[in-house]
């Protein structure tokens, strides 16, 4: 399959905006895969369900690489945020592999909607970052997952 591209990529330097992107693309990947498997007859469900685990496992890794970024050390999210974060990886962990086991639609709306929820705070997170110190010229940039909308 090839490859597409989206002119909605967004543009180097933003951690919060290239997250939210990320977090919104798989839930639209995972809602599409949804869809086509709903739809599927007979001959067509072993690939929809095949798909479908594919886009779940693509979201599995966005979030593997999330919880590895917020346990360094020079992770500059406060460790409460951290932790509740961490809490939430885990529990996408979880869930995952219970969609994976059974493709319950119910179930794999719910990483949908995480993955909405969380780019709709990041997205409002980095819209008031002009606020935020850290966004001033000459202050540190900041990492992502900025948690703080």
């Amino acid at each position: 399959m090839a490859m597409q591209t989206y002119s909605s990529v967004p543009q180097a330097g933003s951690p919060s905006h290239s997250e939210a992107w990320a977090l919104t693309e798989a839930a639209r990947r995972i809602a599409i895969a949804l869809e086509k498997a709903a739809e599927a007859d007979d001959l067509q469900l072993p690939a929809a369900k095949r798909e479908l685990r594919d886009a779940i496992r693509l979201n599995w890794r966005l979030w593997t690489i999330f919880q590895a970024e917020l346990t360094l050390d020079t992770n500059p999210v406060p460790m409460d945020v951290r932790q509740n974060m961490l809490t939430l990886c885990q529990f996408v962990d979880n869930h995952t592999i219970a969609c994976m086991t059974d493709l319950d639609p119910e179930k794999i709306k719910t990483l949908i909607d995480i993955n909405r929820n969380i780019a709709q705070g990041l997205l409002e997170g980095a819209a008031n970052a002009p606020r935020n110190p850290a966004s001033q010229p000459g202050a540190p940039a900041s990492a992502g997952l900025n948690t703080d909308a």
